[in-house]
């Protein structure tokens, strides 16, 4: 089932700011918040959408791509649905948004306002190699990560200067008269627990380093510097924590003949005198494989020949681009004794005499057609 659009999810448009993007979220989370609709599976998958929806519209560098490339930019886990986030991720990362909304910023055991925090392991960053092949069909790669995961034999306990709340409550004399305060705890950073045991090979937090053979599945059409997030394969995090995400960076390899343009190609094509001249067929690379083209006889230098839709697919799903071959006439820079003649005889035969038409367009018009 294809996704609604983020914007109409929060009920919003595209120019929305910050505060209206936060304020709307809050609204559509109090509405379908679990408190106020108990075992409703509906409002419960409406609740997870909406902060799906925030979790990218609320980020500039999420929503700058989810702009430009709609859910495609997160076909890998990006966004929040698609690491499989439960309610504990949800408070855990947003709590704060709802407020005094359910009595004192609670929510009914689903780990947000006063209880224990649910700490995020850090991210790993990754540069991926694409071909241009490889970018046009898409392709699934299977990269060797080393992360940090919870050392095995690992136990703990109970935070004894919390007990286990995650937070601790000072009490402050103000002008105002006394002040009562909630923060969390800096023994366990409102985790509620500390480590009880650890092997000698895991760090302070109990974690060790290992190495993990991570898939990952790159959508057709990505470009090159754009980053997609596999969640769930960072660092993790030592207790209950969530796992931190692996964040793919894509680098396109430059290919020999091909250059894109967006989701447009470019091939030049050179042919000798002769050929031009009397016609030819060529056999050409293209991202799928090699096709053979015709060259009509008489063809012009700067003709630009159009292959539709041999070119990259939109990464927003809008069809693909198109492969531009553009011919290019080879003058020979040297000729034997009897070449030479031959042209020189045709120096003022009419056919060889310039004669442009209507049809044969300027560089000029090449280039505005090129770019419609």
């Amino acid at each position: 089932m294809a996704k609604r659009d983020y914007y109409e999810i929060l009920g919003v448009s595209k120019g929305a700011s910050d505060s209206e993007i936060k304020k709307a979220y809050r609204k559509k989370a109090i509405e379908f918040h679990p408190d106020k609709n108990p075992d409703d599976k509906e409002a419960e998958a409406k609740f997870k959408e909406a902060a799906e929806a925030y979790e990218v519209l609320s980020d500039t560098d999420k929503k700058a791509r989810y702009d430009q490339f709609g859910h495609q930019a997160f076909e890998n886990g990006g966004g929040f649905g698609g690491g499989g986030m439960n309610m504990d991720d949800i408070f855990s990362q947003f709590g704060d948004i709802f407020g005094g909304a359910f009595g004192g910023g609670g929510f009914s055991g689903f780990g947000g306002g006063g209880g224990p925090r649910r700490t995020k392991g850090s991210n790993l960053r990754i540069r991926v190699k694409l071909t241009l092949e490889e970018i046009a069909n898409g392709v699934e790669k299977k990269i060797k990560v080393k992360r940090k995961v919870q050392a095995p034999g690992t136990t703990y306990k109970t935070c004894t200067t919390c007990n286990g709340s995650g937070q601790v409550t000072r009490i402050a004399n103000t002008i105002l008269g006394r002040m009562q305060t909630s923060a969390p705890c800096n023994t366990c950073g409102g985790a509620g627990q500390t480590i009880d045991k650890k092997p000698t090979d895991a760090d302070a937090q109990g974690l060790k380093v290992a190495e993990e053979t991570v898939s990952i599945k790159i959508p057709a059409g990505v470009v090159d510097g754009m980053q997609l997030k596999v969640s769930s394969k960072g660092n993790d995090a030592p207790g209950n924590g969530i796992a931190g995400d692996l964040l793919v960076a894509i680098e396109e390899l430059e290919h020999d003949k091909l250059q894109r343009e967006g989701d447009n190609l470019h091939y030049d094509l050179y042919v000798s005198y002769p050929e031009a001249v009397l016609g030819t067929s060529k056999e050409i690379d293209t991202v799928t494989g090699k096709v053979r083209i015709k060259v009509e006889a008489g063809v012009q230098s700067g003709k630009i020949l159009r292959l539709r839709g041999k070119g990259i697919p939109s990464i927003n799903g809008y069809g693909k681009g198109d492969l531009l071959v553009h011919v290019n006439v080879w003058t020979p820079k040297t000729l034997n004794k009897q070449q030479k003649d031959f042209f020189e005889t045709m120096l003022d035969d009419e056919h060889f005499s310039p004669k442009p038409e209507s049809s044969d367009k300027s560089f000029f018009e090449k280039v505005k057609d090129m770019f419609s």
